[in-house]
């Protein structure tokens, strides 16, 4: 038979009371009040000990936990005694309350003198460099503790932003050393917290989540890119006076512009197909009078700036999975004429040798597919035609891209009429 295992009283002892201290350190409670000034009120902390009856069952035990207590360094901690005993043993005094009489006291006994020295460096740097987040700091010690390495860095983009940030410059012109766009992103979370206390009122966009570092402070985005063929026997028009001193032809089979410059549709184009697999754009069939577009997954969002594609056909082709009815939503809730091509239960059913799993589908709610697609996007999203049903734009046939193009390309008045299976859109 095997020994029992002996039950341990559960008595407070020494390192009970360090633990429970360490717990209320972590918290920030006492670096918070130390560093507001609030002036220690002695701490007492109830210990669990011994009952008269456990003290008379259990003699050698007691004496053992005592004289642990009696080990404790008087200088750190105050213990309170009370007097237990009954008629079997007689009154014994025992430990009842431990009492902390001091920050220095509670500092040496958690052993964190070194923390509270960095905490306060921090401090002292941040009133003597933004005054106005003093208080966030006080408020939040543990926090600012854990960065202590890179607040230097940390202030120093703070101030940089707030004393030569410029509307429109790019975070990549922040000139702090040890800085640059990765040690931004890296501390994006804090460098908000901060800079919303430290700017003016004008100096942030609140239109602009917090995640949106760059918008919410005004900064230059990297621009968002076309890249676009001419899909007829025409070419695509280059600027007449190029900007630069490099000189070429005035005429492309293929260009990439930014979408913030592509202001009005390239001339004599009534049809803009977008498609998301490159080599599927490189190799699209030729259609008169019309361009093909790199749409590039959820890159998509781009072509929203371009107000023009209200007043073309637009035919959309992503792959048949669940993100790329996703898509297909979003650029229709831009541009309701929106037709999709080669996304349909056909098509899939005609490819089932190519289906593929898709690695991480999506499953919310979509609100501008058409009947047919929106019941193929449920479909996929209860896996009725099986698990993550996908099927990629690249391996769809060609001769089905030829087939599935309209000769001539459908014209915008007939798109718009066309789209009136949408429910609750007025075209």
């Amino acid at each position: 038979m095997g020994t029992a295992s002996v039950r341990r009283p559960a008595w407070t002892t020494p390192a009970d009371l360090v633990r429970t201290l360490r717990r209320r350190w972590e918290a920030g409670a006492f670096l918070t009040m130390f560093a507001s000034g609030q002036c220690w009120e002695p701490l007492g902390i109830g210990l669990r000990g011994p009952t008269a009856g456990e003290l008379a069952a259990s003699f050698g035990d007691v004496q053992t936990w005592v004289h642990g207590w009696e080990r404790v360094d008087s200088r750190l901690v105050r213990v309170e005694h009370k007097r237990v005993g009954g008629r079997v043993i007689g009154a014994n005094s025992i430990p009842c309350r431990a009492w902390i009489d001091g920050y220095d006291q509670l500092w040496t006994l958690l052993g964190v003198e070194q923390e509270v020295a960095a905490f306060i460096a921090v401090l002292e740097q941040t009133k003597a460099a933004t005054p106005l987040l003093v208080d966030w700091v006080i408020a939040r010690p543990v926090k600012v503790l854990s960065l202590a390495p890179d607040w230097d860095m940390i202030l120093g983009t703070v101030r940089w932003i707030d004393t030569h940030g410029r509307s429109g410059s790019y975070l990549r012109q922040i000139d702090v050393p040890g800085v640059d766009t990765k040690f931004i992103e890296r501390h994006r979370g804090i460098l908000t917290d901060l800079l919303d206390l430290q700017l003016a009122a004008g100096r942030i966009d609140h239109t602009f989540p917090r995640s949106d570092f760059a918008g919410r402070y005004r900064f230059r985005k990297k621009p968002g890119y076309v890249r676009f063929r001419h899909l007829g026997s025409g070419c695509v028009s280059g600027p007449t006076e190029p900007a630069t001193a490099l000189s070429g032809p005035n005429e492309f089979t293929e260009i990439t512009v930014r979408a913030g410059e592509l202001a009005a549709a390239p001339p004599g184009i009534s049809a803009v197909y977008v498609v998301e697999n490159e080599i599927t754009y490189l190799a699209f069939p030729p259609v008169e009078n019309a361009i093909v577009i790199f749409g590039g997954g959820y890159a998509v969002s781009v072509l929203e700036s371009l107000a023009w594609l209200a007043d073309r056909g637009l035919f959309y082709w992503g792959d048949i999975d669940t993100h790329g009815f996703s898509i297909l939503s979003r650029l229709r809730r831009r541009f309701p004429h929106a037709r999709s091509i080669l996304m349909d239960r056909e098509t899939l059913l005609a490819h089932k040798t190519q289906w593929v799993t898709e690695p991480t589908p999506t499953s919310v709610d979509l609100d501008y597919l058409l009947t047919g697609e929106a019941d193929l996007y449920r479909d996929l999203v209860t896996d009725m035609l099986g698990p993550s049903v996908r099927l990629e734009q690249e391996r769809v046939s060609f001769s089905a891209i030829e087939a599935a193009l309209p000769d001539p390309p459908m014209t915008i008045t007939a798109a718009r009429t066309s789209m009136a299976e949408l429910p609750g859109h007025d075209l």
